[in-house]
């Protein structure tokens, strides 16, 4: 793991990373994929909102690792997974950061849902 290189040299982007206290939920076409009161919200410049769900709270069976990988300046190599649910597969509809840059190790395990790219996945927060 090393420091980010696109922290220093844009040090005015902001990324703040939150710990948040409610129960939040991943739902796909219905189905409860994720379930977790230990998600961090990851808030970037100019991206909205992402919500990392820990590896633990989420049905990795019905994730499939796809070919894509990205490199963010600020995280690292992202590695994505394709999301299977009722018959339907959603390609890099999921993504995480295995091996992040040291001002992101909380991401380490986790995983984030294109929920504003796919109708069919839906983040909530539940009572």
């Amino acid at each position: 793991m090393s420091r980010s290189p696109g922290h220093a040299k844009h040090p005015s982007h902001k990324i703040s990373e939150r710990h948040l206290a409610d129960r939040m939920q991943v739902v796909v076409n219905g189905e409860t994929v994720g379930d977790s009161k230990d998600v961090i919200e990851v808030e970037e410049d100019g991206y909205p909102a992402r919500y990392y769900f820990p590896r633990a709270d989420v049905k990795m069976d019905l994730l499939e690792r796809s070919a894509t990988t990205t490199r963010c300046p600020f995280k690292g190599e992202a590695r994505y997974f394709n999301l299977k649910v009722g018959g339907e597969k959603l390609d890099d509809a999921v993504w995480t950061y295995e091996d992040p840059y040291d001002e992101h190790l909380e991401l380490t395990e986790r995983v984030a849902f294109y929920d504003d790219k796919m109708p069919e996945i839906r983040i909530q927060r539940t009572a």
